[in-house]
């Protein structure tokens, strides 16, 4: 398993270059909120090592890349695929000589060798991890005494039609998240855990938590549109046996590009999605 947003299982290498294209275009629309994360996190002198656990492509090793412009950074992630384009953005940023790329299976028992970091990064990826509790043990081991630990949680799949969308069936996206929160509940049982009270057991003092509460229209990126298509495909995967049979058609309809109800045709589109952030101390 990779543990990068929005992973939820072992996946066929189709279905990884979806996802690939997802994280892309999820950095590329909320990269304004992921900035002001980075920026929020209180941070009492710059550190010089960081930890990016479930890096994914690289939206996060970016932005801290950016914060944190003295730091060496090491990303970790068990998806090759993702790895590939995570290198290939760090070479076009001119940072590859500050990334250090660490191919592994978070889940193992042993991690591999990652320093001893001032600052360790997971976004949407501990409630991944098969034991979250032995994982958050593991991270307080790593940092330096001292060092913050930033822990990114989303609220779930971004929503983006208006609620009486599309006009044959409307409210499907709603119906979509609450088969796909059920379909969380069997496969992702750690999405949505009690993070400051794990993170307080793990040995670590919070010392901020944050919601980010995120609104973004078409006239502030052109990519809102191609964000939609990417994250309804891979719902789709998920939702598709809950679904009626008009549900799943008009779903369907939604994804055909070249149809006249594709959502890339549609102008009344929005982001609408939460992320919770806790910093956590190491004594």
């Amino acid at each position: 398993m990779s543990h990068t947003s929005p992973h939820m299982h072992p996946v066929q290498q189709h279905d990884v270059g979806d996802q690939t294209e997802l994280l892309d275009l999820d950095a590329e629309v909320l990269a304004e909120h992921l900035a002001s994360i980075t920026d929020w996190l209180p941070i009492e002198s710059s550190p010089r090592g960081i930890v990016d656990l479930g890096c994914g492509t690289g939206a996060g090793v970016l932005a801290l890349l950016r914060r944190f412009p003295e730091a060496e950074l090491t990303a970790v992630d068990s998806s090759g695929v993702h790895l590939h384009r995570l290198r290939e953005k760090v070479a076009a940023a001119g940072a590859a000589d500050r990334v250090r790329i660490v191919q592994a299976d978070l889940d193992a028992a042993a991690w591999p060798e990652l320093g001893t970091p001032e600052l360790v990064w997971a976004s949407a990826s501990m409630h991944h991890m098969a034991d979250p509790d032995r994982a958050l043990g593991q991270v307080h081991e790593l940092l330096a005494p001292g060092g913050l630990f930033a822990v990114v949680e989303l609220a779930g799949f971004p929503r983006f039609l208006p609620e009486d969308a599309p006009k044959e069936a409307p409210g499907l996206e709603e119906r979509c998240h609450a088969a796909l929160d059920h379909h969380h509940a069997e496969h992702v049982p750690h999405r949505g855990a009690d993070w400051r009270t794990k993170l307080a057991k793990a040995g670590f003092t919070i010392e901020g938590e944050r919601v980010v509460a995120v609104s973004i229209d078409p006239s502030e990126t052109d990519a809102v549109g191609r964000y939609a298509l990417s994250s309804l495909r891979r719902m789709r995967g998920s939702v598709a046996p809950a679904l009626t049979a008009e549900d799943l058609t008009a779903l369907d309809r939604l994804l055909d590009t070249g149809g006249p109800h594709s959502i890339l045709r549609r102008d009344d589109l929005r982001v609408r999605t939460e992320r919770t952030v806790w910093a956590a101390r190491r004594a």
